[in-house]
Order: C-alpha cells, then sequence, then structure tokens
C-alpha cells in the first residue's frame, strides 16, 4: 500500500510543480531547529555498521543501510556565538501547513491580502536594531537574510524539494529547493533556491504586473578546522522580489453588495493596471572566528557535542547593495491613489540604491573551571568594534530637454550621502549554576550620521527542577534614529523633509516557561517616547510621517497552551494588548489561535494528522496603504467586522516525504463572504491547498 501511495505523491509533486512554472516564465526570515525525524523506523544498528555502509557505498558494493536524517546536523550562526554546537535536522510536520510568512500562528500579520504583496506585523512587534534604517521594510519577510542560513555537516548529502500550490487556482505558488553536502568531513557547502509565483486572487489574470514574482538564491558554506579551533561560515545572497500595487479593487462592497450581482474575481478592475514595487538584494557574508586557549568538549564523541572555547577572536564582512523601486508604467491616476505627482502624472521610476560595507571585530573571553559535566560560575565577556560604511542615493524619472530641444526621459539623481558609523558592543554573562544566569547585552554608536544611537538590555534567568519550569525576567532600552523616509525623501508622487527626535523605548518583561506542562506565558510592557509612524488628514489619501509628542504606555500578555488527551491534541495561543493610543497604533486588543488535531498512523506507514485551526483577532481601526513608498498609514477611521477564519487539514508523512492538505478559510459564507485587514484590500478566499516536502539522502 506504501508503495502505491509514494507514486501518488510523486505524481501530485510533478503535477504542482508544471502548475506553478507553466505561467512562471510569463512574470518578471525562523524556525526553531528541532529534533524529529519522519524516517520510517529501521532496525537499529551501530556507529559501526553505518561507517561500514558508507564504506561499501564508496567502493561500489551493495549497501544494507538505509540513509537518514541521522547523517545530518544542521545549526545556525547564532548557536555559534559562544560554541560550536549542532542540531539533529527537523524533518516534522509540525506547523507544516502555515508555509507562509503571513500565517505564523504566533506572529499574525496584515497584509494586502496575498502571500508575496505587502505586509506587517498584526501586534506589537517593535524592532530591536539601532542605526541607519530605510523605513522601508514591507517585502522584507519574503528575503533571505545572512542570519537565517542553516549550516549542516552532511556525511551524506542531503537535498529537500518543497512545493505549495492551490488545487486547480494559481493564487499562491511556493517551490523550494535545498541542496548540501560535505566535500570534505570538516568542510559543508550548500545552497538554497526559492520561487513564488503566486497570482493572488483579486487580480486582473491577463496583466503581468500584476503577479507576484520572487526569487531567492543563497549560497552557503561552513568549514571547520581538524582541530576544532578555526570556523568559517560564508554566504551569498540574491533576492528579486517584485510585488504588485494595484491600489486595490475598484469595487470596495464586494461582501456587502447584492450577492445576485455579476462579479468575476480574476477580471475585477483594479486601480492602477501597470504598477509594482521590485526591490533587488545582493549581499556577502564572510564571519571567521579562531578559539585560543583551552578548549573544553561536552558529550564529547557523540552527535550533540559541544566545543566549548575559553577565548575566541573573530571578524564579520558584510557587503551588500540593494535597490527599492517602485514603477508605475503609462497609466494616469485616474482613481485618486496618490495624493500629487511632482515629476509625471503617468509614468514613475522611483529608485533608492545603498550600499553598505560592514566590518566587526570581536574578542570573547570564558571563564570557567576545568570540570565541564555541567557549567557553572561560568563569566563570559564579549567585546566588539563594528564600522559601517553606508552610501544611498535616489533618483526619479523626469522629462529633459536635450542640447536639440528634444524631450527625452531621464533619471534624475535627487540625493547622494556617504557616511560611517562605530558602534561599540559588549556582552557579560554569569552563570551561577546550570539553573541560575545573568546576561547583559551593551550596543552604542559612538561616532558618525546616528551619534546617540544605543541598546542596553539584561536578562535574569531563573529555572527549577524539570517540573517547576523556568522564569526569564528582561528589560531594555533603546534609542533609535528616525528611518531615511521619515526624514529626507523624493519621490514622483512623495517629498518628504521633516526633523524628527529619536525614537526611545523602554521595556520589562517577565516569562514563565513550564515544557511538561506546554505552558508559556509572557507579560511585557513597554514605553515609548516620540512614536514615529504615517498618518494623513481626516478622510485623505496624503499619507505622510508623523511623530507622536505624548508618550504611549502598552501591555501585551501572550499565552501558550497545548494540551493532550492519547491521540487528541489542543494547541492554543492568547494574546492581549492594551494601549492608551489604540487608535494610532492601530492593532486588535485580542488575538488568538487554537488548533485542534488528532494524531493517527494509517496503513502502518503513514504518520498523520487530522485537524482543524481557528484565528481570530478583535475589530480594529483598519490601516490605509501608501502605493509607492509601501507604507502602512492611518488613513480613515474604519473598523470591519472580524469574525473567525477556519481551516480544515490533513498532514502527514511517509517515509521521507511530508505532505499536507488543507481548506483554507473553510467557513467563508458562513458568518461573512470575506474579511479584511487593511482598508479596501480584502484578503485571501477559501482555497484547496497541498504541499509536498520530498527528501532525499545521496
Amino acid at each position: 500500500m506504501h508503495h502505491k501511495l509514494k507514486y501518488i505523491l510523486l505524481f501530485l509533486l510533478c503535477f504542482g510543480i508544471q502548475a506553478a512554472f507553466a505561467q512562471y516564465g510569463q512574470v518578471n526570515r525562523a524556525r526553531p531547529l528541532s529534533t524529529r525525524d519522519t524516517v520510517k523506523t529501521q532496525r537499529k544498528v551501530s556507529d559501526d555498521e553505518l561507517l561500514d555502509s558508507l564504506r561499501k557505498k564508496e567502493d561500489n558494493k551493495k549497501d544494507s543501510v538505509i540513509f537518514s536524517a541521522k547523517f545530518i546536523r544542521v545549526t545556525m550562526e547564532r548557536f555559534l556565538s559562544d560554541s560550536t554546537q549542532t542540531f539533529a535536522l527537523d524533518t516534522g510536520i509540525y506547523n507544516f501547513e502555515n508555509y507562509s510568512p503571513l500565517t505564523d500562528p504566533r506572529h499574525p500579520r496584515i497584509s494586502l491580502g496575498y502571500n508575496g504583496v505587502s505586509q506587517r506585523s498584526m501586534l506589537f512587534e517593535p524592532d530591536q536594531t539601532i542605526g541607519f534604517n530605510t523605513g522601508l521594510h514591507s517585502l522584507d519577510v519574503y528575503a533571505i537574510k545572512p542570519q537565517d542560513i542553516k549550516y549542516y555537516n552532511a556525511r551524506v548529502a542531503y537535498s529537500n524539494l518543497t512545493l505549495f500550490n492551490g488545487f486547480g487556482s494559481s493564487a499562491e505558488q511556493v517551490f523550494k529547493i535545498i541542496h548540501t553536502q560535505n566535500v570534505k568531513p570538516n568542510w559543508n557547502v550548500g545552497f538554497n533556491l526559492n520561487f513564488n509565483g503566486s497570482r493572488g486572487f483579486y487580480s486582473t489574470s491577463s496583466v503581468l504586473q500584476q503577479n507576484v514574482s520572487d526569487v531567492n538564491a543563497a549560497f552557503f558554506t561552513w568549514y571547520q578546522s581538524p582541530g576544532k579551533r578555526y570556523n568559517l561560515l560564508a554566504n551569498i545572497i540574491y533576492n528579486n522580489l517584485k510585488a504588485p500595487e494595484t491600489g486595490s479593487i475598484l469595487n470596495d462592497t464586494i461582501f456587502t453588495g447584492k450577492s445576485n450581482s455579476l462579479f468575476f474575481k480574476n477580471s475585477a478592475p483594479v486601480r492602477l493596471q501597470n504598477s509594482y514595487q521590485q526591490w533587488t538584494d545582493k549581499s556577502l557574508y564572510i564571519k571567521q572566528f579562531y578559539y585560543l586557549g583551552r578548549i573544553d568538549s561536552l558529550n564529547k564523541g557523540k552527535d550533540n557535542s559541544k566545543i566549548l572555547p575559553t577565548q575566541r577572536v573573530a571578524h564579520t564582512l558584510f557587503v551588500q547593495n540593494s535597490s527599492y523601486n517602485y514603477l508605475q508604467t503609462n497609466q494616469p491616476d485616474t482613481y485618486n491613489v496618490f495624493p500629487d505627482y511632482y515629476y509625471s502624472y503617468n509614468r514613475s521610476r522611483d529608485s533608492l540604491s545603498v550600499t553598505h560595507i560592514q566590518n566587526e571585530f570581536s574578542y570573547s573571553f570564558y571563564l570557567r573551571s576545568k570540570s565541564v559535566k555541567f557549567v557553572k560560575n561560568e563569566v563570559k565577556l564579549d567585546l566588539g568594534l563594528v564600522h559601517d560604511l553606508y552610501n544611498y542615493a535616489q533618483y526619479v524619472s523626469d522629462t529633459v530637454l536635450n542640447q536639440y530641444g528634444y524631450k527625452y526621459i531621464h533619471q534624475n539623481k535627487m540625493q547622494n550621502n556617504t557616511f560611517q558609523d562605530i558602534t561599540l558592543k559588549a556582552k557579560f554573562s554569569y552563570r551561577f549554576s546550570d539553573r541560575l544566569g545573568l546576561e547583559g547585552d551593551f550596543r552604542q554608536i559612538v561616532q558618525g550620521r546616528d551619534f546617540g544611537d544605543y541598546f542596553y538590555g539584561a536578562k535574569l534567568n531563573v529555572a527549577g527542577n524539570d517540573k517547576a519550569g523556568k522564569i526569564i525576567l528582561e528589560a531594555y532600552s533603546q534609542n533609535s534614529s528616525p528611518p531615511l523616509i521619515y526624514t529626507n525623501w523624493i519621490s514622483n508622487h512623495y517629498i518628504f523633509h521633516n526633523s524628527f527626535q529619536n525614537q526611545k523605548t523602554t521595556s520589562a518583561s517577565f516569562s514563565y516557561i513550564n515544557n511538561p506542562l506546554q505552558l508559556d506565558i509572557k507579560a511585557e510592557y513597554f514605553l515609548i517616547a516620540g512614536y514615529m509612524y504615517f498618518t494623513a488628514q481626516d478622510g485623505g489619501i496624503d499619507a505622510h510621517p508623523a511623530q507622536l509628542s505624548n508618550d504611549i504606555n502598552l501591555l501585551k500578555i501572550s499565552v501558550g497552551k497545548n494540551l493532550s488527551y492519547h491521540s487528541l491534541h489542543f494547541d492554543n495561543y492568547v494574546v492581549y494588548q492594551k494601549t492608551d493610543y489604540q487608535s494610532t497604533l492601530r492593532t486588535p486588543e485580542v488575538y488568538t489561535y487554537s488548533n485542534l488535531y488528532f494524531s493517527k498512523t494509517l496503513f502502518n506507514v503513514l504518520k498523520s494528522n487530522f485537524g482543524v485551526s481557528v484565528r481570530y483577532n478583535t475589530p480594529y481601526v483598519a490601516p490605509s496603504y501608501a502605493v509607492g513608498i509601501g507604507q502602512f498609514y492611518n488613513g480613515p477611521d474604519i473598523t470591519f467586522t472580524s469574525y473567525p477564519v477556519a481551516s480544515v487539514y490533513f498532514k502527514a508523512t511517509l517515509q521521507r516525504t511530508n505532505l499536507f492538505l488543507m481548506y483554507d478559510y473553510a467557513n467563508q459564507g458562513l458568518q461573512s463572504k470575506g474579511f479584511y485587514t487593511v482598508n479596501r484590500y480584502p484578503m485571501q478566499d477559501h482555497l484547496l491547498k497541498f504541499g509536498v516536502s520530498w527528501t532525499f539522502y545521496n
């Protein structure tokens, strides 16, 4: 029976890839590492037998062992900050159906309707970075960044193909490839390649500019010297993100109009047919670190071994060139999407180019006893110096006269600036025992354009026994400069010249985590001074930056609780937010996510889950969206009625294959015809989706 299922899965994968890319050629950031393995249970063999199997394969002899995830170890840069450690490969199906960054159960997002278009967080989730910031982040979640790269130690070649698609629909189409292998026992190379060709639910299907067309490519390598003292992490990343900027469909009453009126979603007219934003990003990232002095080891000789240095020196080089473009092609603003135009009424070629070169030097010192059975009375000190060199230039398209008196279109450079920032960094931690630890994080820009920016943070970890759980107390203070788009911006439809004060954020939080009870609670308080946001006149579309003169207070409480009874599971997550400026922040007061599912092994080989998930948030004043600058702003005071969004799904794993089948937004039409998260932009319709992830070890 399981052989038949494999052939069915192979057919679905081939069919989905053909559907996803038949039209793709026509168009122009981290889940936690897990230890689940979906490989079918085999006879347990010793490590010597596994090594013998590898040797036999190399000698072209018959192989008696099926390769599995046991041969693959994975890590990320953040796990190598103070030691060398790897983790088992995650081949599980937990959250497999929530493949889109818009539907992360614990980090929900509002958007213009579907995967690949402009978005922002639904909940209040402040950024903790300092220094230069363009202020353009509406497509960030679709890009690969250096900190997102996973590095592998693969004793056999590892490949993974993943496809997400809709049955009979091109509304969402995502395809991903991962391949990695060791060229030497201590040297790994690999690449990531992602495609997103989603077309949405309401776009005019005959207009190419209204299709998402994303390409992400990354080449990565990890080298570790035979003596375990030297490590090199490197990656080259290319992102090309294209998202339509239609100004929304013309019909603003699709969910409230008469049901007998004719309305064809695929051909629904929009306000701007030939309008889109395209972001490109090219970067090189190289991090090298060397361990000095004594090296300690935990679990030596085992897969979960951990290298603990006593001193470390490191250097990081990061070179990036980013381009943010908005294009409007030969179409006048008939429906008043823009507040005005400054250079051309029917054509825009707005461009911002940013080049960033960063060098970071750091030294780390670790003081601990020679006994490492469990680490206690350990002191860590990290000192770093960061030099950032930036150049940015902004261009607009204008019609000018040449020397012969003829008009021609020319890209005018409106501003060009080069500057630098120097940042001092320090991290301190003291582990009193394996149950009590104190950490500090300090970052201060001491010279340059953003002089005075800082981030000071502290954390206290208090853990009891396994049943008692763990308490985490955190606090931080942040002072950050205004983003570029808030203070100095020139484009065809928007020009801003402002002088704002730095935004200051102070936060304190309490967390309680109890793994045996499957319970986590977090209470956060934020005090924000000089909050910056985009707004408009009452009922207007003149989006512009503003700064609040009063302080904002916000309380955020998050609770996650999972329940299990035999094969029945009920996972829940609830967030409560309360602020004295709800109409300014424009976020819901309550957000909930629940997932009820039943686990069952079918035909003795198909480990599966049947379930239903429900999302809900209380009504809130919906933000509007400014086409051309990618900003959500406080426009008309419109509050949409809110109803639960339910999805029914089946997901399973068969040997090296994961799959799911889901009817997303299954309750559409029961309580409402649809819903909004942003003014004028309808969200997704109900859709039958499927996903297949196929893993190869060879």
